[in-house]
Parts: C-alpha cells; structure tokens; sequence
C-alpha cells in the first residue's frame, strides 16, 4: 500500500480517535518529547499520567503541569506544546540546552496560568500569541537570547501578576495602547515590571502610568531610554521599587515624584538628567538613594537629605553639590554609606558627636574639603584630592585603600571539614561529602549596601532552610559564597545546596529545588528586594540514565480508549502496521546500506569504500585493551571515545557507539561516506569503521592535542598565543572552505564547533564530526530540514527560523569560534550568548574579555579587524554574511599584516607544549602540565 494512501486514510482517524478517547494528551506529550534529549529516565511505559513520568502532573488523564527544571533538557519547544489544551504551568527554566525560537502554539493554551522560560536560550521575537492567554498570571521569560521588539497583545493579559522580560535583547519603544491595538498600560493587576539589561529605545511614554495601576517594581535599568521621566509615575500609589538607572533619560526630574510614598529603592544614576534636585523628604521609608552621574544645578546639600531617616545608602557622587556637609547627614540612625565624591564640597568635615554607627563607608574623593576634625570612627573615610590631604598627607584617608578581601563564605556548622571528598565533590557546612546543586542569585535592589555583614548571608541562609523545609525539600544545608561588591549594580550570591540522605539530588529533586526559585516560592527577607536566580547544570544525578529511552507505542496508547472508538483504533493499528513496516525496512537499507547488493545481476562487487577499511570488534577490542577505561579520552552524545594502537603501531581515536545513542545509524553511515570521499590535511582522516556484533565504531587519526576547546580551557597543558591562534583559526577556515567550494557535491558541516576541531602533533587544526554533514542538491543553495539540529550556541539563527540550511549556516558557526578564540568563554554563559558579550564589551573596555592567556602584555596585531570578520559572520541575515573563502583571505591577509606566514605550521613538534615520548614511543602529557 502507498505510504500517502495510509496517511490519508490514518491522519482523519487519528482525529476521530482524539473526538472520542482520552489519550489525546499522550500522544502530543509524546511528539514533544522527541523534540528533547536527556529526558527524565522515568519517562518510559504507555501513560505519562498513570506511570507517573516526572515533571508530569495531570488530572483525569490531561496533562495540567509540565515542570522540569533544571534537568539538562536539551532540544528546542516544538509547535505540539499548544495542543495540550488544560496545560496550567509550564515551567522549563535552566535548561540551557533548549534554544530555538518561542514557537507561536504557545498561544493556544487558553488555561495557561503560567509560562517560566528562565535562563534557558531562546531567540529571536516574542510571538504576538503571547497575548492570547488569557489566564496567565506570571510569564518569566528572563535571561534567555530573545530580540526584537515587546509585543504589544501583552496587555491583552488582564490576570497578569508578574511580568519579567529582563537580561534578553529586547529593542524597540515599550508598547502602549492606541485605541486599536493594546499595550503595558491596560495591565492594571500587574505587579512586577522587569524589563532591565535589554536594549529598549525611545521615550517612556507617559500613558503606560496612571493611578488605577498596582505596580510596586519598576525595573528598567541598563537599556537605551531617552526623553523625560513621565510625570504619571508619580501616580503609581503602590510602588515600592524603581530603577531607571543606565539609560540615556533627560530633562527634569518631575516634582510629584514625592508622592511615592512607599518607596524603598530609588536608582537614577548614570542618566542626562538635569535641572534642581526634587524634594523627597515625604519618603520616610526610603533605603536606597542613588542620583549620580547626573547634570543637576549646582546646589549645596538639601536639608532634606538628612530628614530621610530610613536610608541606609545615599549615592550622589558627580551631581554637582556644593558647600559644607551638614553634620547631621551622618546622624541618620541606619545610614551605611555615603559616596559623595567627585563634587565640589568645601569647608570643614565634621562627623559630630553622634554620629551613626551602622557607617562603614564614606567617600568624598575629589572635592574641595580643606579641614577634617578627627574623631574616633571605624568607617572607611576616603579624602583623596582633597585641600585637606595636602596638609595631612600622612593620613590614611588621604591614600588610596587596600583592595578589600572581603568575600564571604558560609562557615562549617561546629564540625571538621572532610578532606578526602573524591573529585567533584564539596565538603558542606554539616561536613559531608557530596555533589551539590550550584547557582547564583542576584538580588536586584537590596535595601542595604554593607556586603561585608555576616548577618546578611546568615538571613539568606535561614530563610532559604525554613523555604526548603516547609516545601519538604531533601536538602541538608546551604552555602553561600560572595565577593561583596556593587560595581555591578547589584548584589550576587553563590549558592551551593546540598542533598539530604545521600551524596546526590535526584532529577526530580533538583526540578522541585529550581522550581521553588522559578516560581519565586522562596522568598528571601523583604530587605533584599526583587530577585532572580540562574542555576548551573547538575551533571550527578542520582538516578542516573540507564540504557535506552523505551519509545512509547503508539500502538498501546491508543490502546487505552474504549467504546466507540475500537474499531476507529483496528483501523489505525492496521494502517500504522503497514506504515511502521516500510519504516523500518527503509532504517534496515540505510544502516546497512550494501546488504542486498547482488553481483549476479551484472551490477559487479558490491560497492568499495576508499581509504576506510573495515575493522573486526575483535580486532579494536585489542587495540584499546579490551576498551579499558585507562584508554577512554572522552564520551559525548554518541557514545565513548578510545585511544588504541593498531598493529602497525599507528594511533586512533574509537568512537563506539553506546547502547540508547542520540546517533542513528543513518548518521553513522553518513559519517562513512562523507570522510570516504573528502581528504584534505585540515579535515580528519578517517582510518576504518565497524558493524561487527551489531557495534557501530568509527576509527579516526589520533589528534593527540585534543580540540581546540580543551587548549582554551585550560585542560590540554598547552597555551594558544595569538599566532598560533591564528594559524590554528586559518586551518579550520580552510578545512571548512575545502568541503564548500571543493568537493561536488559541496558538503554542508552542519555542527562547526569548537570541540569539533582537533590537533594534531604540530597543532594544525583538524575539522571532524561529520554525523550531521549534509551533500547540497542540485540547487546548489539549501537544504531543508525538518528539525533543526546542531549544538546550542553555535546554531545559525536564520536556520532557526527557516529550517534551511545553507554553507552560510556553517559560516555562522565559524564566527562563534572565532570568538570563542579570542575570548576562551562559552557560546552561552549564564544566559548571555557570546556575541552579545563581546559587544557589550566593546562599549566599555574590549580587552576585558579577551583572554589573558593570549598574551595582552603585547600588541595583538589585527585584533580589531579579527573581531570585524567574526562580526560579519554572525549576522543575523545569511546574505550578509561572507563566504568561507572570503574568511579564508581574511585571516591570512591579518596573518601577513601581522608577519606571520600564513603557509606555515603551527609548531614544531607538540612536545614543545607539554607532550613528550613515552618507552613505547607513544605521546603522553608531561608531568608538568598534569
């Protein structure tokens, strides 16, 4: 039978079946679930619902809640998620490795209640579908890649309670309403504005504020805001929290202003803002004042500063201010610090009598002060470039202060610390050896500024013990490690969380452990304000994946509805039979894809590989001494990597496949035949191959200095200056630019990356991994794929988008090694993609994040244009783009400006870079670099 006629006749009985049975969830839960890799080892049997997958919650056999947090999930969110109609919370938070765009289904979840994407990678728009949930109370799609402007249908979300789109690339004005189409104004139950660290343009507009509002966080620091503050804010009765700090805002600050009376946090600085200081002595319970870096009228110290007798923080440091500092301003009973340098202060500096206890820091650097009456204090007073400290110059306030070492660690629990922990395991505060779960919480606007009082973290940990109790979390304790500073805008804490009865968290135990942080369950002491926290990838699980994932039949779930829909369900057995039939023999011909080659018809032997030979299992179980672990030299989703030595002494690497691989045996065969026909000295040699026993393995020439990845981490031993960089990057150009322009047909890599690029002896660069490598067809321009493969990071956006692969989706990849090269970071790291990274620094200071083992005490010649050709090649539009030939002249027109033979070799021998030969003339790592 034609597979069309049975899907024709199949499809509309699936849909009849979906009418009638209750097992329509399933099988959607199903198609989602082959969207994502490192699934929950839980997940196998018929129904999700009454097998109790993890993460799965459901009710009469409906899926109500998908929460799997922190689990390594990996894949992107397919379309299938809108079909799960009673879908209540979906929360997939630090999961780093689901990227992709935010599919448009997500607004078909009608009951939907909330939608946590924290910390994740998504990119690209957010969908106007966003706006078609009605019941949405909390939508957190922060620390993610996601770009373009915030839609407007937004404001369709009247049941809104918390709205968190920062630390993503969002640009564009902040929508409000038209008559026509809606906007952030109409959000009147909304609480929680968090749009900081974004790119967000134009003027706030002054209808998204008005009285009827109940917002008490507004945070929109760090974009690129211009025009005035809008005199409606000081409408907003309930607000508690505003940071508009970091943004490009002028003119007035408005006088009504005052009127917030519940105001704890109050950031400005870093703005155009000018005109006269607003009187704010009606906000009694302010905290937190920072004004600086503003072009205020020059004015002496308002009196009203010193009546604000809740404040704990009072930053005005290049305002403006002049004249005498008022004695009674270090009276205020909390008051912490004051950082009033850089103005035009004057007189005598007197602390009086009574001064304030809580001051630890007080700066009033560069100002005009020509007198001090010392007192006993313990506050760290600066006084540098002051008239004051050309007569005192011996003082210590008169000196520029010793860095603090201030860092804070949670101290062990009235026991001895373990020193004999195994690798990777961490000593708790109750002494115990275990794997914890690691991540970091930033407290956006903390009502205090004194980082270096215990009593802070000591809180925190308190509060987070009592949150993890009452929620019958199995965690033992919680450490904390900090290095006190705010010249970050914000206060960051590391946390280790350590596991209860055993050394490990299982998976469902560090999802419900994210989740109470995604949820905003734990709620830290009111002082420390609005928070957010990213968590690190878990890698010990407890109930570690064994074996292969069983794949749920279809066949069984429909099994499951009754009635009226059995002979629906014949049926479709009988058409899917047929179906899965051709499948499995169209799988059978292309893992063996010479099996029914027949030579009696004329045809001849069956076809020979070149180059490759086929090895025995037998033959490589010797070779790597009966695959022992001693021999292992890394794993991945394939499977494990083997050293060995054949009998021509000749050193492989082995790849052998692991039972329950993410490789297919399609991928397998391809890799065959790709590396058959491609041989060029900048792409690995494929040395043999073996289906003997059913064992799928791959025999490569040995790089014995790893990927590039490992030499920029730091774990080969070898360090990349900048022209061996170089020559390495040409290399890899070249390998690429070979299979493009070279081979017909030309050949698409499909997963450039820099664990992809290998070294050998001499550190020339080897591209490798060819599973996902795809032939261009006739046209010569696209492949169309219908599900976007590659890895996190490194994966061409507008591929992303269009599901077509192009040579410029590998050109993409190449520009995220590029930097990578230059910077030794990873392509995501806590959230922000690496090209956002760079950028940003360039704005700044650009050397800081190039790597320092390059060599920055000398000129990198060519840097700046390196970094212009690796820009060109992470455009967002492939047609922008240049060619992997043009990248090829690029890097060694760089190299020759540079003096550098772009002809070269990388080096003479490895052994110069900590390798040396070993009694049986085999490389091992020198001691020295172990």
């Amino acid at each position: 039978m034609n597979i069309r006629i049975v899907l024709l006749v199949v499809l509309p009985l699936i849909y009849a079946l979906f009418a009638c049975g209750q097992s329509q969830d399933i099988v959607y839960l199903q198609a989602l679930m082959d969207s994502w890799q490192n699934r929950p080892p839980s997940w196998v049997g018929s129904d999700p619902c009454g097998d109790k997958w993890d993460g799965i919650f459901c009710n009469d056999s409906r899926v109500t809640s998908i929460t799997l947090v922190n689990i390594n999930l990996m894949g992107f969110l397919s379309g299938d998620i809108g079909q799960l109609s009673e879908l209540q919370l979906l929360d997939l938070s630090y999961n780093k490795g689901l990227a992709g765009s935010l599919t448009p289904e997500i607004g078909k979840l009608k009951k939907l209640a909330h939608l946590h994407l924290i910390g994740c990678s998504f990119i690209g728009p957010l969908p106007h579908t966003l706006g078609s949930l009605p019941q949405l109370s909390s939508l957190s799609l922060n620390a993610n890649g996601f770009s373009g402007p915030i839609p407007p249908s937004i404001g369709n979300l009247s049941k809104l309670f918390v709205l968190d789109l920062a630390d993503n690339m969002l640009s564009g004005p902040i929508p409000v309403s038209d008559g026509v189409n809606p906007g952030l104004d109409l959000l009147f139950n909304t609480r929680h504005f968090h749009f900081g660290n974004n790119r967000l343009s134009g003027e706030i507009p002054s209808q998204l504020f008005n009285s009827n509002m109940t917002l008490i966080h507004v945070l929109f620091e760090d974009n690129q805001l211009t025009g005035t503050i809008p005199f409606t804010l000081g409408l907003v009765q309930k607000l508690e929290v505003l940071r508009l700090d970091r943004n490009l805002l002028s003119g007035h600050i408005p006088s009504n202003i005052n009127c917030l009376t519940l105001l704890r946090q109050l950031y400005l600085s870093n703005n155009k803002l000018e005109g006269p200081l607003p009187d704010l002595s009606s906000m009694t319970i302010l905290n937190y004042l920072d004004m600086s870096n503003n072009s205020f009228e020059s004015s002496e110290i308002p009196p009203w500063f010193s009546s604000l007798q809740s404040l704990t923080t009072l930053m005005m440091h290049d305002t403006g201010l002049k004249g005498e500092v008022p004695v009674d301003l270090f009276h205020i009973p909390h008051i912490e610090t004051l950082v009033l340098r850089n103005n035009r202060l004057n007189g005598t500096l007197d602390f009086g009598d009574s001064y304030s206890e809580s001051l630890k820091l007080i700066d009033m650097s560069n100002n005009l002060i020509s007198a001090f009456v010392q007192r006993s204090h313990s506050a760290n007073l600066m006084l540098i470039n002051n008239p004051v400290c050309k007569l005192e110059a011996t003082e210590t306030y008169c000196h520029q202060p010793k860095e603090s070492n201030s860092s804070y660690s949670t101290p062990s629990n009235n026991c001895i610390p373990a020193t004999t922990c195994s690798l990777d395991q961490i000593s708790s505060p109750n002494c115990k050896c275990a794997y914890p779960y690691t991540g970091t919480l930033t407290f956006k606007a903390p009502s205090f500024s004194d980082l270096g009082n215990s009593t802070i973290y000591t809180s925190i940990q308190s509060s987070m013990m009592s949150s993890f109790e009452s929620n019958r979390l199995p965690v033992d304790s919680v450490s904390l490690l900090s290095h006190p500073s705010m010249s970050s805008y914000y206060f960051v804490v590391n946390l280790e969380i350590f596991p209860s009865g055993g050394e490990r968290f299982s998976r469902s135990e560090i999802s419900m452990i994210g989740f109470l942080f995604s949820s905003q369950t734990y709620r830290p002491p009111s002082s420390f304000g609005p928070y957010s926290f990213l968590g690190n990838t878990y890698l010990f699980f407890s109930d570690a994946e064994k074996g292969k994932h069983k794949m749920v039949s279809i066949g069984v779930i429909i099994g499951g509805s009754v009635g009226g829909c059995v002979l629906v369900l014949l049926l479709f057995i009988a058409g899917l039979h047929v179906y899965r039939k051709r499948r499995a023999e169209k799988a059978t011909s292309m893992n063996t894809p010479f099996a029914s080659w027949d030579p009696d018809k004329g045809n001849g032997d069956k076809p020979q590989l070149k180059g490759p030979r086929s090895f025995t299992f037998e033959e490589l179980n010797a070779c790597t001494n009966n695959f022992t672990p001693t021999a292992s030299i890394g794993s991945g989703g394939y499977g494990m990597v083997y050293r060995g030595t054949l009998p021509s002494g000749q050193l492989v690497a082995i790849k052998r496949a692991q039972h329950g691989s993410i490789q297919s045996g399609v991928e397998f065969i391809n890799e065959i035949e790709v590396l058959s026909r491609v041989h060029h000295k900048n792409l690995v040699s494929l040395v043999g191959f073996s289906l003997d026993a059913g064992k799928q393995m791959l025999v490569y020439e040995y790089a014995v200095n790893g990927s590039l990845k490992d030499s920029l981490l730091g774990r080969s031993g070898i360090r990349l200056d900048w022209t061996r960089r170089l020559q390495i990057i040409l290399g890899a150009a070249r390998g690429l630019q070979y299979l493009h322009d070279l081979v017909d047909p030309p050949i698409i890599h499909s997963d450039v990356k820099s664990t992809n690029i290998l070294l050998d002896t001499h550190l020339n660069a080897k591209v490798s991994d060819f599973g996902l490598s795809k032939p261009l067809g006739d046209s010569n321009r696209a492949l169309v794929t219908t599900h976007v493969k590659g890895t996190v990071g490194y994966i061409d956006p507008e591929y992303y988008v269009t599901q077509q692969m192009t040579k410029k989706s590998d050109v993409y990849s190449f520009g995220i090694v590029m930097l990578e090269l230059i910077t030794a970071r990873n392509p995501v790291d806590n959230g922000k993609h690496i090209v956002r990274v760079v950028k940003e620094s360039m704005d700044r200071n650009f050397r800081e994040v190039v790597d320092p083992t390059i060599g920055l005490s000398i000129d990198l010649h060519g840097l700046e244009r390196f970094v212009d050709v690796a820009f060109r090649c992470v455009e967002k539009a492939g047609n922008r783009r240049p060619k992997m030939s043009d990248v090829v002249k690029e890097i060694e027109n760089i190299m020759e400006a540079t003096g550098v033979n772009p002809n070269g070799e990388s080096a003479s021998t490895s052994e110069s870079y900590g390798w040396e030969t070993n009694g049986n003339n085999q490389l091992e790592r020198s001691p020295l670099y172990m």
